[in-house]
């Protein structure tokens, strides 16, 4: 196509986001480069949106294909199992827009990648697994690189049937993970340790309470995650990164439970007694693993 059937498809693609995307912010959205590194659960939800919205250049990256267990919550079908999810994910965006310039890295981040992915990108949506040091691994290295390009990233937790998003928005902050996690860290402490220090306890919904009793301390322990936690991800995300390309800052920490929003009245206040008393049954277990990575 030429370049005025390009604009043209652009125009037609985008043409019910104005009222809410201003032009300046399509224009953006248009020019930018978005970095989605980890296209499973999380990543995955905000690549279609962010196609929707109007990105046109993408880099997607992950090292992982697709599961079974996957499809109950990850934006894949049963003909996806064994594929690699960027390049899924990068047929998802070209399915959307067929102008769109995607850059697909199978081998996800690594030291040898993880430099490219970053250079000319605007916004990073971070979606790098962390049920292994691996992945704990690959995501402080991205966040590091994120940190000396000075590129503004959006991460989140699905945890049960709540979504907490994260802006770490490197244009300001002058740590990875805002100084809760250094570099050290990933050689002497759990991944478990790990996620305490990165989601606030207060954040941690009734459900997932449960099963942290019940699991702490499991290496091989996989949290629940349903559909609608993970497409919740795929909203927010979207919706601040056209804030974050328009130059603007966004609260740092977002949380929805989901469940509790639902929730009678009744039920919300029985589920916070609950919730209390799951908290008081597993402080001890806390506190435990908390002191153990601060002596490692």
């Amino acid at each position: 196509m030429s370049s005025a059937q390009e604009n043209a498809f652009y125009g037609e693609l985008t043409t019910r986001n104005k009222g809410v995307v201003s032009a300046g912010e399509q224009a953006r959205l248009r020019g930018a480069t978005v970095l989605v590194a980890g296209c499973g659960s999380i990543g995955g939800a905000a690549v279609e949106p962010l196609a929707r919205l109007g990105v046109r250049s993408f880099v997607l990256a992950d090292p992982g294909t697709y599961e079974v267990n996957n499809l109950n919550r990850q934006i894949a079908a049963a003909r996806d199992v064994d594929r690699n999810k960027a390049e899924v994910a990068g047929e998802r965006v070209a399915a959307i827009n067929p102008h769109a310039d995607v850059r697909v890295f199978p081998k996800g981040v690594t030291e040898k990648t993880a430099e490219a992915l970053v250079e000319g990108c605007d916004v990073i949506v971070d979606g790098v697994d962390v049920t292994t040091m691996d992945g704990w691994r690959a995501k402080h290295l991205l966040h590091r690189i994120a940190l000396q390009r000075r590129v503004p990233l959006v991460t989140g937790w699905d945890i049960a049937g709540a979504q907490y998003v994260r802006c770490y928005d490197y244009r300001y902050i002058r740590k990875p993970f805002d100084g809760a996690i250094c570099e050290a860290d990933l050689g002497r402490l759990t991944s478990w340790q790990l996620l305490l220090r990165a989601v606030p306890l207060r954040y941690v919904p009734v459900e997932m309470l449960v099963e942290v009793r019940t699991n702490l301390g499991r290496p091989d322990y996989s949290f629940p995650q349903v559909t609608y936690v993970a497409m919740m991800f795929g909203a927010l995300t979207s919706h601040m990164v056209v804030k974050l390309l328009s130059g603007a800052t966004v609260r740092p920490q977002v949380y929805i439970d989901v469940h509790q929003q639902v929730r009678s009245i009744r039920h919300r206040i029985a589920t916070r007694l609950r919730r209390a008393a799951a908290l008081a049954a597993l402080t001890p277990a806390l506190l435990k693993l908390a002191r153990s990575g601060k002596g490692s």
